[in-house]
């Protein structure tokens, strides 16, 4: 239980998230490339992600359900990279399904160790790691929480235990 991560506080609705099944999830972000792109114009996650669905469909339609010779490799190339890759998803995505009331302000990382708060404005900025080469944060975990800019990439806030909307 201590794996799952809730959203309380001054939201409509409070959510859980089970960051285990994160790695599925379209909305990862590789850290490794992320922070090694530093400098370059900001991604823009949502159009990225329409445009890669958009090129498959494309793809499908133009090409039918069959299989070139190279997807065996690419699916191999991405269970690799699954497998020792470092991830993490971006927070603000939650906590808009959470809808936050008008009166929140806030949002308060609640860990082991104590609590840290930024105001609610600034929550597109965070992202939540989940893995470390291809490996679930288990020890100090289950997520740490990282700003955009990698200012706390090599000490991130770790134990996590909730995330509060004040």
């Amino acid at each position: 239980m201590e794996q799952i991560i809730p959203i309380k506080g001054n939201v409509s609705f409070p959510l859980t998230l089970d960051p285990g099944v994160w790695i599925f999830d379209d909305r990862r972000i590789d850290l490794d490339e992320f922070f090694s792109s530093a400098g370059q114009p900001e991604r823009d996650m949502e159009q990225e992600y329409i445009e890669s669905t958009s090129k498959f469909w494309e793809k499908e339609i133009r090409e039918g359900a069959v299989f070139p010779p190279t997807i065996k490799s690419e699916k191999k190339f991405e269970k690799e990279k699954v497998l020792n890759g470092t991830f993490g998803v971006p927070l603000s995505p939650f906590l808009n399904n959470a809808v936050p009331l008008d009166s929140a302000s806030n949002v308060v990382i609640e860990t082991k160790s104590g609590s840290f708060s930024f105001p609610l404005t600034e929550a597109d900025s965070l992202i939540m790691q989940f893995s470390f080469q291809g490996k679930p944060l288990r020890e100090d975990g289950p997520v740490y929480v990282l700003f955009k800019d990698g200012s706390n990439r090599h000490q991130p806030i770790k134990n996590v235990t909730a995330i509060s909307i004040q």
